[in-house]
């Protein structure tokens, strides 16, 4: 079963509220995105956002730029529908942020919670980083989350790999200055804990 497929069947599955990522606020992705995009006019894109409520907080909190992208076409739908009529307000894309050709230099900040931990391939990693590079501007944000080392070593059927805020930063490489990391225990819908790492870095000009 190839990724696309894969993320099909899981968000076909579930209901959002039944995924193990699941917040009713991400609360510390929003505290950073605030920190280092106080103009409500900067370029936003949430990579593996198919269903997340941050586009809603986003868009609450008055941010003007907001896309959505994520590799499974259901995921895109649901959360279109559960905004109504606010998801006009929003860029919509469908596919692999590993393989996406994205416009250079056109977003401020990128946010990715839980999906970098995904690629364990290490020419996945690196397809990743480029697309970064290649989509944020220079002196732009990168927020990163993905399972701390106490994390799990599994998620929705697939393996993952888990870091700490150095081992995380390294992968990204030189031109991506590290500002703030911060660790969070992440509660489940069904009440376990799952430790998220974030880092948030500044792409040097």
């Amino acid at each position: 079963m190839n990724k696309q497929a894969h993320w099909q069947s899981v968000y076909e599955a579930k209901a959002p509220t039944e995924m193990s990522w699941f917040r009713a606020h991400l609360d510390a992705s929003l505290a950073l995105i605030e920190r280092v995009a106080p103009n409500r006019s900067a370029r936003i894109i949430d990579a593996g956002g198919g269903e997340s409520t941050l586009v809603d907080d986003l868009l609450a909190r008055g941010y003007l730029d907001v896309t959505v992208i994520d590799i499974a076409p259901s995921a895109i739908e649901h959360c279109k529908k559960r905004l109504g009529s606010h998801s006009h307000s929003v860029r919509w894309l469908v596919g692999d942020v590993t393989r996406r050709e994205f416009q250079r230099g056109w977003f401020d900040v990128w946010h990715d919670r839980a999906v970098f931990h995904f690629l364990t391939d290490p020419m996945e990693r690196e397809s990743y980083v480029r697309s970064v590079l290649k989509a944020v501007r220079p002196g732009g944000h990168v927020i990163v989350s993905t399972f701390g080392p106490k994390g799990p070593t599994k998620c929705s059927g697939l393996d993952v790999v888990r870091y700490d805020a150095e081992s995380l930063h390294r992968e990204f490489g030189k031109r991506f200055r590290i500002e703030e990391s911060t660790v969070e225990l992440h509660q489940t819908p069904w009440g376990s804990g799952q430790q998220f790492v974030y880092c948030c870095c500044r792409i040097d000009r």
